[in-house]
């Protein structure tokens, strides 16, 4: 019989293991292609992640002060104690949770307010890390919508018109004049809207709303808001004190030319209730709805640096100071990767650190 070629087994076993060898490099080589892309992937989504909120706060911090009156805006309060000489005011702050006031001895509402520990406390899935948040609060007049153009209720003087609005005698409500020359409307054609705060302010002083309804062009403050702005009762802080006063000295419910401003106050906080193996970064408005602004953070802290160039990354406000003297801001934002990194079984993680100057706050006339 004609001989038959083939392998030998000698030769069939190299071929076998020169395939598997050539196989298992190209799969280690597959692996690690894969790792690597998972990895600059969670870490472009964690970057993303914090990054988007970043900016809104850091936007908003750069806003912090403008329009606001440098010693803040009066709010309503009780008559001084021992505790509290220049009087005790009871105003709600926006949190996740809504249980607690700005702090008690506060008789004016600063363009910015620290809340060190006032956030959530953060556990991470893999218990590598616990902590106390911050929140932080901050004030800046809004430059999209003109109350201000002129005083609300300004006489006629000359040429001038003048502006034929009205405030309530007891401040329940303002009727606006819509004439260009005493209001301006934005190019989107925005109106104040329920829940916009509202500042007046005279040369009696100056006193803080919240709007409940409104019929444009006039808005109602009834009592009840969830802030606690809207009183009438309180011995100083409402609009009430900025009316004109009778011979006894008392109000007589008239009012000097006063204007309106609409008022932002923007809160930060992180909120684990509603995703709590994801923890998101919340912007509210007022006491409105929180918005999502950054998914799947940590940690969120800010330190504060003060007007004296010393005193600096205080969490909170030391002895001697006040929050008009805050002149930058420090952000901590610690981020988590949303899964577990295939290769080590384990979240990866990042933070970011910056710092912000409050520029209407940050330039002082020291012969002031």
């Amino acid at each position: 019989m004609k001989k038959q070629s083939g392998f030998t087994l000698v030769e069939f076993t190299v071929a076998m293991g020169v395939t598997l060898i050539a196989l298992a490099a190209a799969m280690l080589a597959f692996r690690d292609a894969t790792n690597a892309n998972q990895n600059v992937t969670m870490r472009s989504d964690m970057s993303e992640n914090y990054r988007a909120g970043l900016n809104l706060i850091e936007q908003d911090l750069i806003q912090t002060g403008t329009g606001i009156p440098t010693a803040g805006i009066t709010v309503p309060s009780s008559a001084g104690t021992a505790a509290c000489p220049n009087g005790t005011s009871l105003i709600n702050r926006p949190l996740l949770t809504g249980a607690t006031t700005f702090p008690k001895c506060n008789t004016t509402l600063p363009s910015i307010e620290p809340g060190n520990d006032l956030g959530p406390f953060i556990t991470s899935p893999d218990a590598t890390s616990a902590v106390n948040t911050d929140v932080i609060t901050m004030l800046y007049a809004d430059n999209t919508l003109g109350l201000d153009v002129a005083p609300v209720n300004q006489p006629a003087s000359g040429a001038n018109p003048g502006c034929a609005g009205s405030i309530g005698n007891l401040g329940q409500s303002v009727k606006f004049d819509t004439s260009v020359n005493c209001v301006v409307i934005g190019p989107s054609g925005d109106q104040v809207n329920a829940g916009d705060l509202i500042m007046f302010s005279n040369a009696k002083g100056n006193a803080i709303a919240v709007a409940t309804s409104v019929s444009w062009p006039t808005v109602n403050f009834a009592k009840g808001d969830a802030f606690g702005f809207n009183q009438t009762g309180a011995a100083s802080g409402t609009l009430i004190q900025l009316q004109n006063t009778d011979a006894t000295g008392k109000p007589d419910g008239t009012y000097p030319p006063t204007t309106a401003t609409r008022i932002w106050m923007i809160t930060y906080y992180l909120d684990n209730l509603v995703d709590p193996a994801h923890v998101r970064l919340i912007r509210r408005v007022n006491f409105n709805p929180g918005q999502v602004v950054g998914e799947t953070l940590e940690n969120l802290q800010f330190t504060y640096n003060f007007n004296d160039g010393k005193t600096a990354n205080q969490s909170s406000i030391p002895v001697g100071f006040s929050e008009t003297q805050i002149r930058s801001v420090n952000i901590f934002l610690g981020a988590r990767s949303t899964n577990q990194f295939t290769q080590t079984h384990k979240y990866m993680r990042s933070n970011f650190q910056t710092q912000v100057s409050l520029r209407s706050m940050a330039y002082v006339n020291q012969y002031q």
